[in-house]
């Protein structure tokens, strides 16, 4: 295990492996380009280590730069011009073979595809040491492939953390948390708060209801608390960053914990991107947003029936209650649409009795936890 800056890393492609695939590698690209004396080209910051390894096993002959991306301002017409910094050779009419450390989203390959055309070169190759299938979306041919990879966070062998990491001889990959967070959602009178107070405890979870979260805030006077309190008393709404914040707080409280449910956060995909953004630096993710689904008659009788012993206003009016209900479905929908493209929104019937409906919802987190 290292640590590079905040983030934990653990072994995930030894010496070895990557020794034996830049071998292979190298024997492809003397059996191609032995006899055509290609140009490599190098393409840091990344690429040094996997560059000099297939150069130094190229038994032809051959030239070589390294080179980085560049632009220079051209003409009115042409714009921002991009080109290559560092390259020693004219490329009209030359083979090239292009030396990635890693290929993921391509965006790099893209612009370099446009020089090297704009350049008239007779052909090129791509070569990559490593290769992420589930982020490139390209249409740009890799070549030579020395390895797929999953669409992991990695450093070393050239590959690096804000700087850190390139040196490394080995590849090592982001430590994973073993967490299963979840944002529990509900209408008013479908029994969230029930269900959140039975699943905290059957699964070791911690619970991080917002509500809870700003009243104690405010009530202990934190620095976040009396952030939010001066927007309160202003009557406007609370900055998502406080919140943010105050969220963040709760979670680095209980940063061995098995996992969290969000109760109440997030409302908008903007809190919902600084969530994911929040809890991918903790090598962590939100797994599933869980939302019970009764149908408003049953959640008007529930909370008119509560009503009676409750001593709340808002349950003993039932124009109240469905403009409650409304306000749920209206703030909820953008988050259900949000979750659903990425294939983590799981809706559980929540009509019956308390110990039926945690079995629904216990047979979506066992999953999640497998």
């Amino acid at each position: 295990m290292i640590k590079l800056h905040d983030l934990e890393f653990e072994p995930f492609i030894s010496e070895g492996e990557i020794t034996s695939t830049i071998e292979k590698i190298s024997e492809q690209l003397n059996r191609d380009f032995g006899d055509k004396k290609p140009v490599f080209l190098g393409v840091l910051n990344g690429s040094f280590m996997f560059a000099s390894e297939v150069i130094k096993r190229f038994k032809g002959d051959c030239e070589i730069s390294f080179v980085k991306m560049g632009s220079y301002e051209g003409t009115e017409s042409t714009g921002k011009v991009k080109t290559l910094l560092g390259l020693n050779q004219e490329l009209k009419g030359r083979t090239v073979i292009l030396l990635e450390d890693i290929v993921d989203t391509g965006n790099t390959l893209v612009e370099i595809d446009q020089i090297l055309k704009q350049g008239e070169v007779k052909d090129y190759k791509v070569v990559t040491l490593f290769y992420k299938p589930e982020a490139y979306k390209k249409n740009i041919p890799l070549d030579y492939i020395g390895m797929e990879i999953p669409n992991k966070f990695i450093v070393g062998y050239g590959l690096d953390y804000d700087g850190l990491g390139r040196n490394l001889t080995q590849v090592y990959k982001r430590k994973e948390s073993k967490m299963t967070n979840l944002v529990l959602f509900g209408p008013p009178g479908a029994g969230k708060g029930t269900q959140a107070t039975i699943l905290k405890d059957k699964y070791d979870l911690v619970h991080i209801s917002t509500g809870d979260v700003f009243r104690f805030n405010i009530k202990n006077q934190t620095a976040l608390g009396l952030s939010a309190k001066s927007y309160i008393d202003k009557g406007q709404l609370v900055p998502d960053e406080v919140t943010i914040n105050m969220l963040k707080a709760e979670v680095e409280k209980n940063e061995d914990a098995n996992g969290f449910i969000f109760d109440g956060f997030p409302r908008t995909e903007a809190q919902a991107d600084a969530l994911e953004e929040f809890l991918e630096s903790k090598g962590t993710m939100v797994h599933a947003m869980i939302a019970l689904e009764v149908e408003d008659n049953i959640l008007v009788e529930r909370l008119l029936e509560r009503g009676k012993t409750s001593g709340r206003p808002d349950d003993a009016d039932e124009a109240v209650i469905r403009n409650r209900i409304k306000v749920y479905y209206d703030e909820t929908a953008i988050l259900k649409n949000y979750y659903q493209k990425q294939d983590r929104y799981y809706g559980v019937d929540g009509v019956g009795s308390i110990e039926e409906i945690t079995e629904r919802l216990s047979v979506v987190i066992d999953k999640l936890m497998k």
